[in-house]
């Protein structure tokens, strides 16, 4: 069984989290990517969302929430994804950068726009009651 590991940032808005989708793919994703070599969760997450959103992370803010795994979306059945979940404050405005196509603020309705793991996310969320 393989596992993708990758860091999320869950940005919360208006009782709505933030999607992001990548120019020529069908499903929206929480921002976020993967570490590079020798990099921390917070430094890797905020590179990450300078990279794909443009606004720049308060590293003091950032605080772990949950972790979420279940079958990679597009991948062989088998391959998991497990997100790192942070919340965090930002400067900055949010604009799509490099291969983000589209922004998108979801409820708990959105779960068809979304991969397996997004749906985990939207449930979490609606859950704690941070979401509608």
């Amino acid at each position: 069984m393989e596992i993708i590991d990758k860091l999320t940032w869950i940005c919360i808005k208006d009782r709505k989290v933030l999607f992001v989708r990548s120019r020529g793919k069908d499903s929206f994703y929480t921002p976020g990517g993967k570490r590079e070599k020798g990099e921390s969760d917070e430094a890797a997450l905020c590179r990450e969302i300078k990279e794909e959103v443009g606004v720049k992370l308060i590293l003091e803010s950032l605080k772990k929430v949950e972790t979420f795994t279940a079958q990679a979306h597009g991948k062989a059945e088998g391959t998991l994804v497990q997100l790192t979940s942070y919340t965090g404050d930002f400067t900055g405005n949010l604009t799509p950068q490099s291969e983000i196509e589209e922004l998108a603020w979801f409820n708990s309705n959105d779960k068809e726009k979304t991969s397996a793991t997004g749906i985990l996310v939207l449930n979490w969320l609606k859950e704690k009651n941070l979401i509608d």
